[in-house]
């Protein structure tokens, strides 16, 4: 059968670089850095103090008091990128066709502050007898922030959630590219959202040394490919993008953004959380994105990458990009955007493939920050064009975004500008 081509109409952000995704550029480009001490609890006692958290949040803009005492944040979160994203697409909820109106929304955890808080309260209250909020499950679970947007906007079309770790919203992406591309839905509302930045979250990170400990500078803790980076910045946040078959978005005069080509997925079968260290599941999954949209690895010019600031994930994944574009390789550009957001976990692709498309649609290759003088790293090659510091202008007509999750899950979406 004939693939139908998808196309991207509409973004929504919340992040820690903004409460929209104007404000997100324009601090991606810029270089700012997202990070601060942890406000959401004390965490005076953990060995990590700062994250990159929302800042100015209101769930009054997006939903009443009542029904946000049934929303963990995480799905708050995500209901607010997808308002923003169904705005900017120029949907008109009175005609369009809901039942063929999809939402993939991923979440690599879920409500973990409503985990944390009812379980807490029962083991600090358990003498008066088991007590729970009517809505601890529903909060919690994974798929609700998918099932909230169809329910507040009535969208019928596929419904659910992905979990793959820190991949998980790349995989919501590639799923409703598929199910679009091959007429199962006219759009798809795509994404993740993640609010991971409490007790159990930080402290869990921290039992795996997998989190920078710089609570002197954390500004600069967030430094990937830097010789000095001790471990990734945890963030939190949401990323839409509305998915939308190409004929669709024609005839009913939408903004068309860019294209999604392809995209790819694979696994280390290597490690728990550790990516292997050739980077043999990056190559493969960076190779069948390729495959899926056609594309030969001279037609990439930006690559996005996973770069967590971690010391292992930060020598594979360069390794795994020479192996699979060769002298290309030198020639495109690189950079960590997480730099600057902190790893967003489940919702990392989502913000990393609107910041993608961002780049296609306007030539700009946002800097990985952080990077000084006399931080090489002897396991990494810096002839790559890391994108250090300062974002550079460039004709971006194709794009990747990579995504690597703990238990080995890679995922990678490709995006080049449209053209009809």
């Amino acid at each position: 059968m004939e693939l139908k081509r998808v196309v991207v109409t509409g973004l929504g952000a919340i992040t820690p670089l903004g409460l929209n995704v104007a404000d997100t550029w324009e601090n991606v480009k810029n270089g700012v850095s997202g990070c601060g001490p942890i406000t959401h609890f004390d965490a005076s006692l953990f060995k990590t103090q700062f994250a990159c958290e929302v800042k100015g949040f209101d769930p009054s803009k997006y939903f009443d008091r009542k029904e946000a005492r049934k929303l963990d944040i995480y799905a708050q979160y995500a209901i607010g990128a997808a308002k923003e994203a169904i705005e900017n697409s120029g949907m008109d909820l009175e005609t369009i066709d809901k039942d063929e109106v999809g939402v993939i929304f991923a979440a690599g955890i879920g409500g973990i502050q409503t985990f944390e808080q009812e379980i807490g309260y029962y083991y600090t209250n358990k003498e008066k007898g088991p007590k729970f909020n009517p809505f601890f499950i529903p909060k919690m679970i994974a798929d609700m922030a998918a099932g909230q947007i169809s329910i507040m906007y009535g969208f019928r079309g596929p419904n659910f959630s992905t979990a793959s770790a820190c991949a998980s919203s790349t995989n919501a992406i590639i799923d409703a590219f598929n199910y679009i591309r091959l007429g199962k839905a006219n759009i798809i509302l795509a994404g993740g959202a993640e609010a991971a930045i409490t007790p159990g979250g930080i402290g869990g990170f921290n039992a795996l040394t997998a989190i920078s400990t710089r609570n002197d500078d954390p500004l600069k803790a967030s430094r990937p490919f830097s010789n000095s980076r001790d471990g990734f910045v945890m963030g939190e946040g949401a990323g839409c993008l509305v998915l939308e078959e190409l004929d669709h978005a024609i005839a009913r005069g939408a903004n068309i953004l860019c294209e999604v080509v392809g995209g790819g997925m694979s696994a280390d079968a290597y490690h728990l959380t550790a990516t292997h260290p050739e980077g043999l599941g990056a190559i493969l999954v960076m190779k069948r994105a390729l495959s899926d949209a056609g594309l030969v690895p001279e037609d990439i010019d930006y690559i996005n990458v996973h770069g967590t600031s971690t010391p292992v994930g930060d020598i594979s994944e360069p390794k795994a990009i020479i192996k699979v574009f060769g002298e290309h390789a030198y020639k495109l550009n690189i950079s960590s955007t997480k730099s600057m957001t902190g790893h967003l976990l489940g919702a990392a692709g989502a913000v990393e493939a609107i910041i993608s498309v961002l780049s296609v649609v306007n030539d700009i290759v946002p800097p990985t920050i952080n990077f000084t003088e006399g931080d090489e790293d002897p396991n990494i090659d810096y002839k790559l064009n890391f994108t250090f510091n300062k974002a550079q202008k460039r004709t971006v007509n194709i794009a990747l975004s990579n995504t690597f999750g703990f238990g080995g899950h890679n995922a990678s979406v490709i995006v080049r500008k449209y053209s009809k």
